[in-house]
Protein backbone atom coordinates (compact mmCIF):
# COMPACT_ATOMS: atom_id res chain seq x y z
CA UNK A 1 0.00 0.00 0.00
CA UNK A 2 1.07 3.57 -0.65
CA UNK A 3 0.38 4.25 3.02
CA UNK A 4 3.16 1.80 3.93
CA UNK A 5 5.55 3.75 1.72
CA UNK A 6 4.47 7.01 3.34
CA UNK A 7 4.82 5.49 6.82
CA UNK A 8 8.26 4.14 5.95
CA UNK A 9 9.41 7.54 4.72
CA UNK A 10 7.92 9.31 7.75
CA UNK A 11 9.59 6.88 10.13
CA UNK A 12 12.89 7.30 8.26
CA UNK A 13 12.79 11.08 8.67
CA UNK A 14 12.07 10.74 12.38
CA UNK A 15 14.77 8.13 12.94
CA UNK A 16 17.56 9.69 10.89
CA UNK A 17 17.07 13.35 11.84
CA UNK A 18 18.93 14.09 8.60
CA UNK A 19 18.07 17.36 6.85
CA UNK A 20 18.98 15.98 3.43
CA UNK A 21 16.70 12.97 3.81
CA UNK A 22 13.94 15.21 5.15
CA UNK A 23 14.16 17.50 2.12
CA UNK A 24 14.25 14.58 -0.33
CA UNK A 25 11.10 13.14 1.28
CA UNK A 26 9.42 16.55 1.06
CA UNK A 27 10.29 16.61 -2.67
CA UNK A 28 8.84 13.12 -3.18
CA UNK A 29 5.68 14.08 -1.30
CA UNK A 30 5.27 17.17 -3.51
CA UNK A 31 5.37 14.97 -6.63
CA UNK A 32 2.90 12.39 -5.33
CA UNK A 33 5.64 9.96 -4.20
CA UNK A 34 6.84 9.45 -7.77
CA UNK A 35 10.24 7.88 -7.06
CA UNK A 36 12.42 9.88 -9.43
CA UNK A 37 14.56 12.98 -9.02
CA UNK A 38 14.98 14.87 -12.29
CA UNK A 39 18.42 16.09 -13.27
CA UNK A 40 17.73 19.71 -12.31
CA UNK A 41 16.55 18.65 -8.86
CA UNK A 42 19.62 16.44 -8.41
CA UNK A 43 21.88 19.37 -9.31
CA UNK A 44 20.05 21.61 -6.87
CA UNK A 45 20.51 19.16 -4.00
CA UNK A 46 24.15 18.58 -4.91
CA UNK A 47 24.87 22.31 -4.79
CA UNK A 48 22.94 22.78 -1.56
CA UNK A 49 24.73 19.99 0.29
CA UNK A 50 28.11 20.22 -1.53
CA UNK A 51 27.93 16.61 -2.75
CA UNK A 52 28.73 14.84 -6.00
CA UNK A 53 25.77 13.04 -7.65
CA UNK A 54 27.11 9.66 -6.48
CA UNK A 55 27.58 10.94 -2.91
CA UNK A 56 24.05 12.32 -2.99
CA UNK A 57 22.67 9.02 -4.31
CA UNK A 58 24.41 7.09 -1.54
CA UNK A 59 22.71 9.36 1.01
CA UNK A 60 19.35 8.68 -0.70
CA UNK A 61 19.55 4.87 -0.48
CA UNK A 62 17.47 4.63 2.73
CA UNK A 63 14.75 6.60 0.92
CA UNK A 64 14.79 4.20 -2.04
CA UNK A 65 14.54 1.22 0.33
CA UNK A 66 11.23 2.58 1.65
CA UNK A 67 9.65 1.56 -1.68
CA UNK A 68 10.45 -2.11 -1.04
CA UNK A 69 7.68 -4.69 -0.72
CA UNK A 70 9.05 -7.54 1.40
CA UNK A 71 6.28 -9.54 3.12
CA UNK A 72 8.42 -12.69 3.02
CA UNK A 73 12.02 -11.69 3.73
CA UNK A 74 11.43 -8.41 5.60
CA UNK A 75 14.76 -7.38 4.03
CA UNK A 76 14.61 -4.10 2.15
CA UNK A 77 17.10 -3.29 -0.59
CA UNK A 78 17.21 0.15 -2.20
CA UNK A 79 18.87 1.04 -5.49
CA UNK A 80 19.26 4.16 -7.59
CA UNK A 81 20.01 4.05 -11.30
CA UNK A 82 21.66 7.28 -12.41
CA UNK A 83 20.81 7.83 -16.05
CA UNK A 84 23.10 9.44 -18.58
CA UNK A 85 20.73 12.42 -18.31
CA UNK A 86 21.72 12.83 -14.66
CA UNK A 87 18.27 11.92 -13.33
CA UNK A 88 17.87 9.48 -10.41
CA UNK A 89 15.51 6.51 -10.79
CA UNK A 90 14.77 4.82 -7.48
CA UNK A 91 14.18 1.10 -7.22
CA UNK A 92 13.57 -1.47 -4.49
CA UNK A 93 13.04 -5.21 -4.14
CA UNK A 94 9.49 -6.54 -4.32
CA UNK A 95 8.08 -9.89 -3.25
CA UNK A 96 4.64 -11.26 -4.08
CA UNK A 97 2.78 -13.52 -1.66
CA UNK A 98 1.29 -16.71 -3.15
CA UNK A 99 3.48 -16.40 -6.26
CA UNK A 100 6.65 -18.30 -7.08
CA UNK A 101 10.01 -16.98 -5.90
CA UNK A 102 11.02 -16.38 -9.54
CA UNK A 103 8.48 -13.54 -9.64
CA UNK A 104 10.55 -11.51 -7.13
CA UNK A 105 11.82 -8.16 -8.39
CA UNK A 106 15.42 -7.36 -7.39
CA UNK A 107 16.23 -3.76 -6.46
CA UNK A 108 18.66 -3.25 -9.34
CA UNK A 109 16.09 -4.67 -11.80
CA UNK A 110 13.51 -2.35 -10.29
CA UNK A 111 15.63 0.78 -10.78
CA UNK A 112 16.77 -0.21 -14.28
CA UNK A 113 13.26 -1.03 -15.51
CA UNK A 114 12.04 2.23 -13.96
CA UNK A 115 14.62 4.18 -15.97
CA UNK A 116 13.87 2.22 -19.18
CA UNK A 117 10.12 2.85 -19.02
CA UNK A 118 10.77 6.51 -18.21
CA UNK A 119 12.66 6.87 -21.50
CA UNK A 120 16.26 7.00 -20.25
CA UNK A 121 18.74 6.02 -22.97
CA UNK A 122 21.54 4.57 -20.82
CA UNK A 123 22.52 3.97 -17.20
CA UNK A 124 25.79 5.57 -16.07
CA UNK A 125 25.88 4.47 -12.42
CA UNK A 126 24.14 1.94 -10.20
CA UNK A 127 24.04 2.85 -6.52
CA UNK A 128 22.81 0.16 -4.14
CA UNK A 129 22.91 -0.46 -0.40
CA UNK A 130 24.06 -4.09 -0.66
CA UNK A 131 26.48 -5.82 -3.04
CA UNK A 132 24.61 -6.93 -6.19
CA UNK A 133 23.86 -10.64 -6.35
CA UNK A 134 24.95 -12.73 -9.33
CA UNK A 135 21.44 -12.50 -10.82
CA UNK A 136 21.63 -8.69 -10.91
CA UNK A 137 25.22 -8.60 -12.17
CA UNK A 138 24.16 -10.69 -15.16
CA UNK A 139 21.04 -8.56 -15.67
CA UNK A 140 23.14 -5.37 -15.74
CA UNK A 141 25.56 -6.99 -18.18
CA UNK A 142 22.83 -6.78 -20.84
CA UNK A 143 22.84 -2.96 -20.74
CA UNK A 144 24.24 -0.88 -23.58
CA UNK A 145 26.44 0.80 -20.94
CA UNK A 146 27.69 -2.45 -19.34
CA UNK A 147 31.34 -1.91 -20.33
CA UNK A 148 31.52 1.41 -18.49
CA UNK A 149 28.80 1.00 -15.85
CA UNK A 150 30.03 1.84 -12.36
CA UNK A 151 28.69 0.24 -9.18
CA UNK A 152 28.68 2.24 -5.95
CA UNK A 153 28.07 0.76 -2.49
CA UNK A 154 28.19 2.48 0.90
CA UNK A 155 31.52 0.77 1.62
CA UNK A 156 33.02 0.80 -1.90
CA UNK A 157 32.60 3.18 -4.83
CA UNK A 158 33.66 3.51 -8.48
CA UNK A 159 33.81 -0.19 -9.28
CA UNK A 160 33.19 -1.22 -12.86
CA UNK A 161 30.46 -3.82 -13.31
CA UNK A 162 33.01 -6.20 -14.83
CA UNK A 163 35.02 -6.10 -11.61
CA UNK A 164 32.02 -7.94 -10.14
CA UNK A 165 31.48 -10.08 -13.24
CA UNK A 166 34.90 -11.01 -14.67
CA UNK A 167 35.11 -12.93 -17.94
CA UNK A 168 31.43 -12.15 -18.46
CA UNK A 169 29.10 -13.87 -20.90
CA UNK A 170 26.71 -11.47 -22.57
CA UNK A 171 24.85 -10.42 -25.70
CA UNK A 172 27.96 -9.81 -27.79
CA UNK A 173 28.88 -13.50 -27.33
CA UNK A 174 25.62 -14.31 -29.13
CA UNK A 175 26.16 -11.67 -31.83
CA UNK A 176 23.47 -9.34 -30.47
CA UNK A 177 24.31 -5.78 -31.50
CA UNK A 178 21.12 -3.91 -30.54
CA UNK A 179 21.18 -4.47 -26.78
CA UNK A 180 19.13 -3.51 -23.72
CA UNK A 181 18.35 0.26 -23.63
CA UNK A 182 19.15 0.63 -27.32
CA UNK A 183 16.01 1.60 -29.21
CA UNK A 184 13.70 -1.33 -29.89
CA UNK A 185 11.04 -1.17 -32.57
CA UNK A 186 9.06 -4.24 -33.61
CA UNK A 187 6.05 -3.11 -35.68
CA UNK A 188 3.02 -4.96 -34.36
CA UNK A 189 -0.34 -3.76 -35.63
CA UNK A 190 -3.60 -3.38 -33.73
CA UNK A 191 -6.60 -2.17 -35.72
CA UNK A 192 -9.09 -1.91 -32.85
CA UNK A 193 -10.04 1.01 -30.63
CA UNK A 194 -9.41 -0.34 -27.11
CA UNK A 195 -6.73 1.97 -25.63
CA UNK A 196 -5.55 -0.66 -23.12
CA UNK A 197 -4.93 -3.22 -25.87
CA UNK A 198 -3.23 -0.55 -27.95
CA UNK A 199 -0.93 0.28 -25.02
CA UNK A 200 -0.03 -3.39 -24.46
CA UNK A 201 0.79 -3.84 -28.16
CA UNK A 202 2.94 -0.70 -28.13
CA UNK A 203 4.78 -1.99 -25.04
CA UNK A 204 5.42 -5.28 -26.83
CA UNK A 205 6.80 -3.38 -29.82
CA UNK A 206 9.40 -1.76 -27.54
CA UNK A 207 10.28 -4.91 -25.59
CA UNK A 208 13.70 -6.57 -25.65
CA UNK A 209 13.65 -10.21 -26.74
CA UNK A 210 16.60 -10.89 -29.05
CA UNK A 211 17.03 -14.51 -27.93
CA UNK A 212 13.48 -15.89 -28.10
CA UNK A 213 11.69 -13.27 -30.25
CA UNK A 214 8.85 -13.62 -27.69
CA UNK A 215 8.22 -9.87 -27.63
CA UNK A 216 5.60 -8.98 -25.06
CA UNK A 217 4.07 -6.11 -23.14
CA UNK A 218 1.50 -5.64 -20.41
CA UNK A 219 -0.90 -2.76 -19.83
CA UNK A 220 -2.74 -2.14 -16.55
CA UNK A 221 -5.95 -0.10 -16.33
CA UNK A 222 -5.95 2.09 -13.20
CA UNK A 223 -9.07 4.25 -13.41
CA UNK A 224 -8.35 6.61 -16.30
CA UNK A 225 -4.64 5.85 -16.14
CA UNK A 226 -2.70 3.18 -18.05
CA UNK A 227 0.58 1.74 -16.76
CA UNK A 228 2.67 -0.43 -19.06
CA UNK A 229 5.46 -2.94 -18.63
CA UNK A 230 7.86 -4.47 -21.14
CA UNK A 231 9.59 -7.82 -21.41
CA UNK A 232 13.43 -7.74 -21.15
CA UNK A 233 15.52 -10.85 -21.86
CA UNK A 234 19.03 -11.79 -20.86
CA UNK A 235 21.81 -13.79 -22.52
CA UNK A 236 21.83 -16.12 -19.51
CA UNK A 237 18.01 -16.44 -19.80
CA UNK A 238 17.32 -16.71 -16.04
CA UNK A 239 17.54 -12.98 -15.12
CA UNK A 240 14.86 -12.24 -17.74
CA UNK A 241 12.32 -9.65 -16.49
CA UNK A 242 8.66 -10.30 -17.28
CA UNK A 243 6.30 -7.54 -18.43
CA UNK A 244 3.81 -7.77 -15.54
CA UNK A 245 6.66 -7.47 -13.03
CA UNK A 246 7.82 -4.44 -14.99
CA UNK A 247 4.35 -2.86 -14.94
CA UNK A 248 3.72 -3.52 -11.23
CA UNK A 249 7.15 -2.12 -10.38
CA UNK A 250 6.47 1.02 -12.42
CA UNK A 251 3.06 1.44 -10.80
CA UNK A 252 4.66 1.35 -7.36
CA UNK A 253 7.44 3.78 -8.25
CA UNK A 254 4.97 6.19 -9.83
CA UNK A 255 3.22 6.53 -6.47
CA UNK A 256 0.11 4.77 -7.79
CA UNK A 257 0.12 1.65 -5.65
CA UNK A 258 -3.22 2.49 -3.99
CA UNK A 259 -5.01 2.89 -7.33
CA UNK A 260 -6.87 -0.34 -8.03
CA UNK A 261 -5.98 -2.26 -11.18
CA UNK A 262 -9.20 -3.00 -13.08
CA UNK A 263 -7.90 -4.82 -16.16
CA UNK A 264 -4.69 -6.50 -17.30
CA UNK A 265 -3.92 -6.94 -20.99
CA UNK A 266 -0.91 -8.89 -22.22
CA UNK A 267 0.20 -8.75 -25.85
CA UNK A 268 2.77 -11.32 -26.96
CA UNK A 269 4.36 -12.37 -30.25
CA UNK A 270 4.09 -16.01 -31.26
CA UNK A 271 7.37 -17.77 -30.45
CA UNK A 272 8.79 -20.95 -28.96
CA UNK A 273 8.61 -19.40 -25.47
CA UNK A 274 5.74 -17.68 -23.67
CA UNK A 275 5.42 -15.62 -20.49
CA UNK A 276 1.68 -16.22 -20.28
CA UNK A 277 1.55 -18.93 -17.54
CA UNK A 278 3.73 -16.96 -15.11
CA UNK A 279 1.86 -13.75 -15.92
CA UNK A 280 -1.48 -15.43 -15.26
CA UNK A 281 -0.13 -16.78 -11.97
CA UNK A 282 1.08 -13.39 -10.72
CA UNK A 283 -2.03 -11.54 -11.91
CA UNK A 284 -4.24 -13.99 -10.07
CA UNK A 285 -2.17 -14.08 -6.88
CA UNK A 286 -1.39 -10.37 -6.59
CA UNK A 287 -4.29 -8.65 -8.36
CA UNK A 288 -7.08 -11.24 -8.30
CA UNK A 289 -7.57 -10.70 -12.04
CA UNK A 290 -7.52 -12.77 -15.20
CA UNK A 291 -5.27 -11.84 -18.12
CA UNK A 292 -6.76 -10.58 -21.37
CA UNK A 293 -4.32 -12.16 -23.82
CA UNK A 294 -3.56 -10.82 -27.30
CA UNK A 295 -1.46 -12.99 -29.61
CA UNK A 296 0.52 -10.91 -32.08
Amino acid sequence: MKNTIIKGLTDLVEQKRDNLIRQVVVQLEAQGYKAVLEQATVQQFCRQFALSPVEFALRCLPVAACYALTPISQFNVGAIAIGQSGSFYFGANQEFVAASMQQTVHAEQSAISHAWLAGEKAIAHMVVNYTPCGHCRQFMNELNSAERLKIHLPHSQNNLLHNYLPDAFGPKDLNIQNVFFDGQSHPFNYQGHDPLIRAAVEAASQSYAPYSQAFSGVALQLGELIICGRYAENAAFNPTFLPLQSALNYQRLQGLIDVKVRRVVMAEAKADLTSLPMTQSLAGAHLGLDIEYISL
